[in-house]
């Protein structure tokens, strides 16, 4: 039984909503919670025909016999979360920490009204950042201030302590990616705190000596939303012909395509204690890879771009997406 913390390796968008969901079936952890932001993320997954898109409740939501929790690092939208529990089916067992801090509808007004927000740095509009910068001046409500949330209100960090200590799988799930963070990324075009794996531990509760795995996620062609440098970032133009059209889950905006960047993979995953690392969108390197199952169904194309891969992040990679929906991935992590 372990503790796994689960990351975006690039700027975000890099399929970190499946991977959680996969390893969640695999795995059959007792706690899913999320650290990261706010509902400033979004994650889609898509099981079957069926696609769900959330930014508040933890995208292992798919997986029906974990407890889901926001940790209280978190910021916690009313709205957003009270809207996602009723579309997505989890009452009764998702929860939210008393800690988290809450994005008023003033905190959105600021973030969309702010030119430096809005324009410059390219902000999703959510009202995280400023939500986290009346966090740091101590004025913010937190979410056991609230009638309509109490509910769901109960002390994460003990509970997912609890879990780990018992000898029970949990996976701490992060939004997302190293790109943006506060710290690391390409400041100021970054989000409102750090997004890097020792703060998604943090988010939670959960001490550096409980964590067992820290799973990378890196996109095989990254991609980015809003403002900011994208130093392997290819034309429109380009990316159109290779068949690549992305749209942020939450900004609907376009999203920005680039190739691979090994230097940025090695450094994040550096940073972030990476011990295994999951790739998405092998099938566009290669897609005569879409929807396999097993590495012997990859092209030569597609296992030389793995290989390289562990050369530049120094660490196996153990999950490869080949497609959008659930049972599209290769999971080599027994295997190795």
């Amino acid at each position: 039984m372990s503790c796994t913390i689960i990351v975006g390796g690039f700027f975000g968008d890099e399929g970190k909503g499946k991977i959680v969901a996969h390893i969640a079936h695999q795995d059959h952890p007792t706690v899913i919670s999320r650290g990261g932001v706010g509902p400033n993320a979004g994650h889609t997954v898509l099981v079957g025909k069926k696609e769900y898109g959330v930014r508040m409740v933890p995208s292992g939501f798919v997986y029906p016999k974990a407890d889901l929790c926001i940790g209280p690092g978190v910021l916690v939208d009313p709205r957003v979360f009270l809207r996602e529990v009723a579309e997505v089916e989890v009452s009764g067992r998702i929860f939210i920490d008393g800690r988290c801090g809450v994005i008023e509808e003033e905190h959105i007004a600021r973030d969309k009204g702010s030119e430096h927000l809005a324009k410059t740095i390219g902000s999703t509009g959510s009202g995280c950042g400023p939500a986290n910068s009346d966090r740091v001046l101590r004025v913010a409500r937190q979410a056991k201030d609230l009638p309509e949330l109490a509910p769901y209100i109960i002390d994460v960090a003990e509970k997912v302590n609890q879990a780990i200590d018992n000898g029970e799988p949990v996976l701490l799930e992060g939004t997302q990616g190293f790109g943006i963070s506060l710290y690391y990324g390409t400041y100021p075009f970054v989000t409102s705190k750090d997004t890097s794996a020792s703060q998604i531990a943090a988010d939670n509760g959960v001490g550096p000596t409980k964590i067992d795995d820290v799973i990378v996620v890196f996109k095989a062609f990254p991609t980015r939303v809003g403002e900011g440098p994208f130093s392997t970032e290819m034309s429109l133009d380009k990316s159109h012909a290779l068949g690549i059209q992305e749209f942020g889950t939450v900004t609907h905006r376009e999203r920005r395509i680039g190739t691979w960047d090994g230097k940025m993979a090695r450094y994040s995953a550096m940073i972030n204690g990476c011990t295994q690392v999951a790739i998405t969108g092998i099938d566009r390197v290669d897609p005569t890879c879409f929807g396999a199952t097993s590495y012997d169904q990859l092209s030569q194309t597609a296992k030389d771009f793995i290989r390289q891969v562990e050369v530049d992040v120094g660490q196996p990679v153990t999950i490869i997406s080949t497609g959008p929906e659930l049972s599209q991935i290769i999971d080599l992590r027994k295997k190795r």
